[in-house]
């Protein structure tokens, strides 16, 4: 190394004093530029990259924390409604229907089965009920009915039409509802 350093020296010393200054600043200047490219700014690029990983890190974790809340609600909802399909017991889903109807004071015009895809756990029975000239107010009690059974009844596809008027009554603002009801049993 000394080999290399000589003919440095010797240069050096044969400079003015004025030049030696120059030459001693850009020299601490070049040292400088070199510690700070070669090791202070890559330091400070990966302490940016680390912090920018524990930030992304931390909102993956309250991603996954949110979910675990979430499908901890859903497992709990799923429990309780597979406790009572399990508690409500066996029934006619058409004769339960019936007696909501009555319940409701409405007249269904008709109902008709209909195919459900198979389960593993549970024998899903569907029916679609027709209702024909009846006001909102006794559509929504029957809904709601329905609905609030002890038996796990579930409406789906709910269509309605307005009817202008019937027979008896031509003023009247009259609908024609049908839905599909499925119920639950265990197997």
């Amino acid at each position: 190394m000394k080999q290399y350093l000589r003919p440095v020296q010797k240069a050096y010393a044969g400079l003015a004093p004025r030049e030696r200054v120059l030459v001693s600043i850009v020299g601490v200047l070049a040292a400088f530029a070199v510690v700070w490219l070669g090791g202070v700014s890559p330091l400070l690029a990966s302490g940016d990259r680390a912090e920018e990983r524990v930030t992304a890190a931390e909102q993956r974790l309250q991603v996954m924390k949110r979910l675990r809340r979430e499908y901890d609600e859903v497992s709990q909802r799923l429990q309780s409604v597979e406790a009572r399909i399990r508690e409500s017991g066996r029934g006619n889903l058409r004769t339960d229907l019936e007696r909501l109807a009555k319940q409701a004071n409405v007249k269904i015009e008709s109902m008709e089965p209909q195919s459900s895809l198979s389960n593993e756990t549970y024998r899903e029975a569907k029916v679609e009920v027709t209702l024909k000239e009846v006001g909102l107010s006794e559509t929504v009690r029957y809904l709601h009915e329905i609905e609030s059974s002890q038996r796990v009844l579930s409406v789906k596809a709910l269509r309605m039409r307005s009817r202008t008027g019937s027979r008896s009554d031509p003023g009247a603002n009259l609908l024609d509802v049908t839905f599909t009801v499925s119920s639950f049993q265990p197997k």
